[in-house]
């Protein structure tokens, strides 16, 4: 049966192993060791991420990421009634370690108990907050399932993403022209000064409920004294709304075109790149049925709920396989005030048990 003192051991454990993104090596080491010792065949495609099965045909595939965000190097889990939270120095790590958590407490219960298990591939990938790049680089031939359940949503484990919109990620490099500023000014033209005269022209924040916009960092300058003569913006825009994706994509070039015609001297460059790709939830999904019956079975009622960012399941809906992502405890997640619900963890362990259930179907 589900042990909560085992539960909390294991997240302990598992959030004390350093995984910042593109350094996920040891958390990948311990998660191989883990599921070979479940029984499982383990393999590391040629990006590095763990693909494991049990050889059976038609599994239900059951997906996590290994990184975490910074800051998340010596995280000091504690224990606090129901509560496991950090020390205040660092994240938790319960994006996504929690996920993870649960379903090995789940595979261990259930071999425990001698619970026949239906066919099942887990895959837990790198590099999730960097923009899903380990899952866009997973080798999908070595897949067979159809479904997946992704265990990377804010909140209890009932609580299933219904929509995620595209990402779209921009930069524009602006150069200029250096000079010294003291003693001749009027010879430089400032990257830094095209770059406020571009962002002052563009969107901030919440367009509307389905879009947002972001300018997150410029670059710029070299020393206090010369006119800067390179400068980058990088920024990103979401919807669910394609048409005003379209919209965005041309305000933005307009702008360049705009501010490029009043500083010709200046050299505008800019480059969109599409991280990960829409997808909204029908009530006919497989994935999303399988989910919502495995949660009835435990007294949980699904509750639909839209997210305004991606995970790996908008890469797997994109490849063909229907995927749901579910809750997994954690709150203020990215924050070093993150935290994990504990019954809601225990609760996310015997909704995965639920689903593996040899009779879930």
């Amino acid at each position: 049966m589900i042990n909560k003192d085992r539960i909390i051991k294991t997240f302990c454990e598992i959030v004390a192993i350093d995984s910042p993104s593109g350094e996920e090596e040891s958390m990948a080491i311990d998660v191989t060791n883990r599921l070979e010792n479940f029984g499982f065949s383990v393999i590391r495609d040629d990006y590095g991420n763990v693909i494991a099965s049990d050889g059976r045909e038609n599994p239900i595939l059951l997906s996590a990421h290994l990184d975490t965000v910074e800051p998340g190097r010596g995280i000091t889990p504690i224990v606090k009634d129901d509560q496991i939270v950090s020390d205040g120095t660092t994240i938790l790590g319960g994006d996504c370690k929690a996920g993870i958590v649960a379903v090995f407490e789940a595979l261990e219960s259930m071999l425990e108990d001698g619970i026949p298990m239906r066919p099942v591939e887990l895959v837990f990938t790198r590099e999730e907050e960097l923009g899903l790049v380990g899952a866009r680089n997973l080798d999908m031939s070595t897949l067979k399932s159809k479904q997946a359940i992704i265990f990377d949503g804010e909140g209890p484990v009932n609580q299933i993403t219904s929509s995620s919109p595209t990402y779209i990620g921009f930069d524009i490099n602006i150069t200029g022209r250096a000079a010294h500023a003291g003693a001749e000014p009027e010879k430089g033209l400032s990257a830094i000064s095209i770059a406020a005269d571009i962002i002052s022209q563009l969107p901030q924040g919440r367009l509307d409920n389905n879009t947002t916009f972001n300018i997150g960092n410029v670059e710029g300058g070299s020393t206090r004294n010369t006119v800067p003569e390179n400068t980058l913006i990088t920024g990103e825009f979401r919807s669910t709304n394609l048409e005003k994706l379209d919209n965005i994509r041309e305000q933005i070039d307009n702008v360049i075109n705009k501010v490029q015609k009043k500083y010709p001297e200046a050299v505008l460059e800019s480059h969109m790149h599409t991280s990960f790709e829409t997808y909204t939830l029908e009530p006919d999904d497989p994935a999303t049925q399988t989910a919502s019956e495995a949660l009835e079975k435990i007294g949980l009622p699904p509750v639909m709920k839209p997210s305004g960012g991606g995970t790996d399941g908008n890469v797997f809906r994109n490849r063909g396989i229907s995927s749901v992502v579910v809750g997994m405890a954690v709150h203020g997640m990215h924050t070093v005030r993150e935290y994990v619900n504990i019954p809601d963890l225990i609760d996310t362990a015997h909704f995965c048990e639920s689903l593996l259930r040899e009779d879930t179907n």
